[in-house]
């Protein structure tokens, strides 16, 4: 493998980040956008024939014009957002005014004719664990080549059971048991997801500082909770279990290694995690380079600026989320980079990235792609 392959040389030294003062987990709230489950609402027919009116919700006009960028990007890359359901992407992915209730309904279909968008971030399992129907419904309304990348559930990956206002209320007994993980995510996922099911992430909320001084312990739990997963290939041949962290102790140099052991064994990978909890991405690339090869997942969640507890600053600084706020051109530049040196040797890739990175995800989808297919090598 060549030293360029993730897009930076290897940083040999990272020194360890002090724990978080505060278990609350301001970054925890609903995803508005996945809480469909339902079929799709058609608006009713018009009354005058002429001219007709057309139902329900419908792609943007124009969304033509980005078919030949994205025949321009590696078929092993999907590309995506957190959700779907924002009224504040008329013009970008759908067209004209709707309501949230109403995108969230029926906006995953529209959402999935987008020439860009191959993939997206179901976030509202986290919150409560979703059926095998449910999942199966998402699957019918997307096309055979759309692959989804899921949360897990909070109730293994969390380490805390915590008030609605996210402060740790006592220890979870639950906290990265196997028998759940299979029952109340990766089973119903695969059931209901099939083939379509991409990635599927356990993303580790904040440990309580007595975790944090334990780390190589959780790993093993970790590691047992992973080993008893049920292989996805039988029936997802592109699925693939992800690891997401929040705290920058799980890539200090005495841990990481652990760490990359843990995931190979078990075939689950890294999830490169774009978050000002953690650090940059530059600083993560290491671990990812100890799995190599394999797949990369990566979610882009919150743009530095705010902070790490600045979720309610981005949602006030970027809604109705229909223009980029602060453009982030490094992080493209070296995402990038590793995506074309990921998906050069044959890896998949799967990248969701949030409203909270710049302020309009379908933009910063967009600035991506442009930025990967740059690097590729005309046909």
């Amino acid at each position: 493998m060549q030293d360029d392959l993730f897009g930076v040389p290897l940083v040999p030294d990272m020194p360890p980040v002090p724990p978080d003062p505060a278990a609350k987990k301001a970054a925890r709230r609903t995803h508005r956008a996945d809480a469909a489950d339902a079929a799709d609402g058609d608006a009713a027919q018009p009354s005058a024939p002429t001219p007709p009116r057309r139902r329900g919700i419908q792609p943007a006009p124009g969304l033509d014009v980005w078919s030949p960028l994205a025949a321009k990007l590696p078929p092993g890359l999907r590309l995506g957002t957190s959700s779907w359901s924002y009224p504040g992407w008329k013009g970008l992915v759908w067209e004209g005014e709707h309501s949230q209730p109403m995108l969230s309904q029926s906006g995953l279909p529209v959402y999935a004719q987008h020439p860009l968008m191959r993939t997206v971030s179901i976030d509202r399992g986290f919150y409560r664990p979703l059926t095998a129907s449910q999942y199966e419904r998402y699957a019918a309304q997307v096309p055979d080549d759309f692959r989804f990348v899921v949360k897990a559930p909070s109730l293994v990956t969390d380490a805390l059971v915590r008030s609605e206002d996210g402060q740790g209320r006592q220890p979870n007994s639950a906290f990265l048991d196997p028998q759940l993980a299979t029952q109340e995510f990766v089973q119903p996922a695969l059931d209901g997801l099939g083939h379509k099911t991409g990635a599927l992430v356990f993303q580790l909320s904040p440990l309580p500082l007595h975790e944090l001084g334990r780390l190589h312990d959780v790993l093993e739990r970790l590691r047992a909770m992973l080993l008893m997963q049920p292989a996805l290939q039988p029936t997802a041949p592109d699925g693939v279990l992800a690891v997401e962290v929040r705290d920058a102790q799980w890539l200090a140099p005495d841990v990481m290694p652990h760490f990359a052991d843990v995931l190979r064994e078990t075939g689950a990978t890294y999830c490169l995690g774009l978050h000002p909890k953690l650090p940059p991405l530059q600083e993560q690339l290491p671990l990812l380079r100890l799995l190599w090869p394999g797949p990369m997942v990566c979610r882009w969640n919150l743009h530095p600026i705010h902070g790490a507890y600045g979720y309610e600053d981005a949602e006030k600084h970027y809604a109705p989320y229909d223009r980029i706020h602060h453009p982030d051109p490094k992080t493209h530049t070296l995402l990038a980079r590793t995506i074309a040196g990921v998906t050069g040797r044959g890896q998949n890739t799967y990248v969701t990235i949030s409203n909270h990175a710049e302020g309009c995800a379908p933009l910063t989808v967009r600035t991506l792609a442009e930025h990967i297919a740059a690097l590729r090598p005309a046909a």
